[in-house]
């Protein structure tokens, strides 16, 4: 990227900025304001005390207890600390204040710069009507839809039927995915409608809905923007973040494969023709949404910093942080449209604290233990805002780390990521890596066959963890079996040490019993200049470098048969259980002698217990309504209870015809993880 001119120090009018933020984005602002030699104040709930942002500034202020709303959302308590501190400017990040507008008029009011684009522009762009409008009177392209506000339910149906099924049903006040559904039918919009509105309240204060064309298995692509105070508008080409689940990114990628130079250069136009009419400054994104025909329609404005920034920084080498500090500060900008290349390719991969297996990934909380970054490899870039130790809570949002890999190519970038996600260590907590790993690694990816409807399309019942091939299969089994043995090496080797005085005989071939995936496979090794010759049940031979089975190291790169490969060894017990992560997913195998085999078959059966049948909370988070009451009969798939969490609704259905035993919590309860809310006699 970029760096900053040499003579800035001295030219620049703001000295010390306080980020508005949190987690990695205030991270990643505080590492270029110190760059450019500008103090840093970082801010924090009491839940965010030990948090990498708030070690990383030079000072920081304590704004409130843990709950966002009271902190972080505070106007009044952020600009106490403003005054507290001598701040002569705020940055926002992304999310919370940073399109508040009230928060930027405040600012202005105390001669505090805001590092953004003006306050009456951010409330504009904030009202989905009035940016529409914007767009049209630039001549922009839209999405045909109702111009106002809707009223209710049955306002909303005759709309829906005027424009034609399916329609979306979104929140004026909107984004992040927020207060948005889609409906196809009557019924649908009855159901989704009251649903999009209480998001919209929880989220923006706001209840105004609108209604517009639903683009079927659209394309999401957006357009990064950047102006100055002096009326010079250039765009730095698109991001493609296709890839979502409930409206939120998951994986982006700058440019997109969709796009030719003549496509990239309709869209550019248009982008920067909105962002003139609008009288636009800073950093920002005009999103659009292709269709199969390739005819796009503008979306929304973001007057602020994406998450999904990087992979337009990699790509153009412009620091973004930088850029936005520089237009606040007055200068004009430092290149032209003419000077905007694309270089290589560029993939984000977000992630989450989430659990992948359920709803393509509902958000976790926890301890991370062990944390370890894959940036030892070249070309990587880790954005994150946690170390060894941080807590993920059910205040903020569940994201841990944005992985940024960049390549000449985007095949090389995809196989990068994979890498990638493969050697990054995440100890403790539930994460998404799973899915990432698995999303790259499918043949419509590579092809660039993609849409907003990827993950339901891709895993229409849900994502179940990868299927290995029998080759994949036999190589895990393989490396697992050359864990145990230089396991028991390693262990006899200590035993025979003098001190001990035991000595025990040396062993140059073990016959083992593995258990794995509900079958028992008869597995021998023996070791013979420095490698491990594994023969699995007389199918598949493998030969497995000794010196690579380093069991104290959190990654293990064996070679097998010549080539390199990555796993991770979580966990092995003295009962023979091993836990290795392979390709991302976790495996358990069970490993045992000839004699333990012969042993444990003699051990008596444990008898399995009857399962309650009970309703557990997906997640942590706060209990918004209950929908069924203690005596009542419910069907499969009813709606009993809606839990809110990051600001989404969340129901929760019987899972089988029966009777409601009892009730457990009540509306306003915060429940955790795991925790029985009702239970039920089928």
């Amino acid at each position: 990227m970029r760096r900053a001119c040499k003579s800035n120090a001295s030219e620049l009018s703001i000295h010390k900025v306080l980020i508005a933020n949190r987690g990695e984005v205030a991270c990643r602002i505080i590492r270029t304001a110190k760059r450019m030699g500008i103090k840093t104040v970082a801010v924090y709930s009491v839940a965010d005390s030990q948090a990498a942002h708030v070690q990383l500034a030079d000072e920081r202020v304590l704004i409130g207890p843990s709950s966002a709303i009271k902190s972080y959302l505070s106007i009044p308590n952020i600009m106490e600390a403003v005054r507290k501190t001598g701040a002569d400017a705020v940055h926002p990040g992304y999310g919370f204040l940073s399109e508040n507008s009230e928060f930027a008029t405040v600012l202005e009011s105390e001669n505090v710069v805001f590092i953004g684009p003006s306050a009456d522009v951010i409330s504009r762009m904030g009202d989905k009507l009035e940016s529409k409008r914007t767009a049209l009177a630039a001549g922009v392209n839209v999405i045909p839809g109702f111009d106002g506000i809707v009223t209710d339910a049955d306002h909303c149906i005759h709309i829906a039927r005027a424009i034609e099924y399916p329609v979306m049903i979104k929140a004026a006040a909107g984004g992040g995915g927020k207060g948005m559904r889609v409906a196809r039918n009557d019924l649908e919009v009855r159901e989704v409608f009251l649903l999009c509105i209480q998001e919209a309240i929880s989220s923006f204060g706001d209840n105004r809905m609108l209604v517009e064309r639903y683009i079927d298995n659209p394309r999401h692509i957006e357009i990064q923007i950047l102006g100055d105070r002096h009326g010079h508008v250039i765009h730095l080409n698109e991001r493609e973040c296709s890839i979502q689940r409930r409206n939120q990114k998951v994986i982006e990628e700058a440019p997109s494969v969709l796009l030719d130079e003549g496509k990239r250069e309709d869209m550019g136009k248009q982008a920067v023709a909105f962002c003139k009419q609008l009288g636009y400054f800073s950093v920002g994104t005009v999103e659009f949404l292709m269709d199969r025909a390739k005819q796009f329609y503008f979306l929304e404005m973001n007057t602020r910093l994406q998450v999904e920034h990087p992979v337009t920084e990699c790509i153009t080498g412009i620091d973004l942080i930088e850029e936005m500090f520089r237009v606040a500060n007055g200068f004009q900008l430092r290149m032209t449209q003419a000077d905007v290349k694309i270089n290589g390719w560029a993939i984000e991969s977000r992630v989450y604290a989430e659990d992948p297996y359920r709803n393509f990934g509902l958000p976790c909380t926890g301890r991370i233990y062990k944390y370890q970054e894959p940036q030892h490899l070249l070309g990587v870039r880790c954005d994150s805002g946690v170390n060894e130790g941080s807590k993920i809570n059910m205040h903020y949002d569940p994201l841990i780390s944005k992985l940024i890999c960049h390549a000449n190519t985007r095949e090389d970038a995809i196989q990068k990521s994979i890498e990638a996600l493969d050697s990054y260590i995440i100890r403790g907590i539930s994460h998404n890596i799973p899915i990432l790993r698995d999303i790259l690694s499918q043949p419509t990816f590579h092809e660039g066959s993609i849409s907003a409807n990827y993950l339901p399309d891709t895993y229409p019942e849900g994502f179940k963890g990868l299927s290995l091939k029998e080759r994949d299969r036999s190589q895990l089994v393989a490396v697992a079996a050359a864990l145990f043995v230089a396991n028991e090496l390693r262990s006899r080797s200590l035993i025979n040490i003098p001190n001990f005085q035991i000595r025990v005989e040396e062993q140059d071939s073990w016959h083992l019993f593995i258990n794995f995936d509900q079958e028992q496979l008869h597995v021998d090794v023996c070791q013979t200049n420095g490698q491990f010759r594994v023969d699995i049940a007389g199918s598949a031979t493998f030969s497995i470098d000794k010196n690579d089975m380093k069991l104290s190291e959190l990654i293990i790169n064996p070679t097998v048969d010549g080539k390199t490969r990555v796993f991770q060894l979580l966990a092995k017990s003295a009962g023979g259980e091993y836990q290795i992560i392979y390709k991302g997913n976790l495996y358990t195998l069970y490993i045992l002698s000839r004699k333990a085999s012969k042993y444990l078959r003699l051990m008596p059966k444990k008898l399995h217990e009857d399962q309650v049948n009970e309703v557990r909370a997906p997640m942590s988070g706060l209990v918004k309504s209950v929908l069924c009451s203690e005596g009542d009969w419910v069907m499969k798939g009813q709606e009993l209870l809606v839990i809110e969490a990051m600001k989404m609704q969340n129901f929760l259905v019987a899972p089988s015809y029966a009777h409601v035993k009892d009730v457990i919590v009540d509306v306003g309860d915060t429940v955790r993880n795991g925790e029985t809310l009702i239970r039920l006699d089928c």
